[in-house]
């Protein structure tokens, strides 16, 4: 027997770093569960190939670069995703920068690049998909965090900063917006190589110390952390906000493995 309330049909999701690693394989399970989606980027060339694989599966979808640092820039994706599709029900924060260096060294101008893109970012799209979501009394936002915003990882201090004020941001949102129909939540996803982390992680003491701290000894699969997204995406979650869900295979459990 199918669990209707996970049905997507007929909803609209809007993917922000939806063009490569978690955000796409995000964008491509909203659509197998029935929503149209529009997954964004800064590059163009990844946008229109993540648009053909979204419509390829019989869901609408929609050509838009974003840029999250630039507020004019998301306001022209709400824009357009509403011209096209009436409204965005769901909204998922997926953009990300980290890098890697001794805190002490490490610059303001960086720490400022990071914080504007993984926290200011997130904000900003928060606050433009989430002014309509209140004003139409209906809202689901996933906003992609970390075990870093719980666990300290060598030399990425910034990272770990805006990640933790996201996680932040999204108890305060989910507080304001809880009585007007806006669920805001959050995944944190344990050690999935993708294009942002792979040189930290692949062939690395850094990389084999995470999978040493993992209990279930491997890393993730990006399809693996899309059962949680469709969750909370969907009105099998409506009692859910404020709410930090874990996709770690029992890393931020484990004290002694062995």
């Amino acid at each position: 027997m199918t669990y209707r309330n996970f049905d997507l049909k007929g909803k609209t999701a809007v993917v922000i770093g939806g063009t490569s690693g978690l955000g796409a394989a995000i964008a491509m399970g909203l659509a197998h569960a029935g929503a149209d989606v529009v997954a964004s980027g800064r590059r163009r060339e990844q946008v229109s190939a993540i648009t053909a694989e979204i419509e390829a599966t019989g869901r609408r979808s929609l050509e838009a670069v974003v840029d999250v640092t630039d507020r004019l820039s998301i306001q022209d994706l709400f824009d357009s995703v509403v011209n096209a599709f009436g409204s965005a029900d769901i909204l998922v924060n997926s953009a990300g920068l980290i890098s890697r260096e001794p805190t002490v060294d490490s610059s303001e101008s960086e720490w400022g690049r990071i914080l504007d893109t993984n926290l200011m970012g997130v904000l900003r799209a928060c606050q433009i998909f989430g002014r309509n979501m209140l004003q139409r009394g209906y809202g689901r936002i996933i906003n992609i965090t970390s075990l870093n915003a719980f666990v300290a990882l060598h030399e990425v201090a910034a990272y770990a900063a805006s990640k933790a004020a996201v996680q932040s941001l999204t108890r305060s949102l989910a507080v304001e917006w809880a009585g007007k129909g806006v669920c805001v939540n959050a995944i944190a996803p344990g050690v999935f190589p993708t294009a942002l982390n792979s040189e930290l992680l692949q062939g690395t003491n850094r990389g084999q110390e995470l999978m040493m701290r993992t209990p279930m000894k491997r890393y993730g699969g990006a399809e693996e952390v899309v059962g949680a997204a469709i969750l909370l995406a969907s009105e099998a979650a409506s009692f859910m906000t404020g709410s930090v869900v874990v996709v770690d295979g029992g890393f931020l459990a484990s004290g002694v493995n062995q």
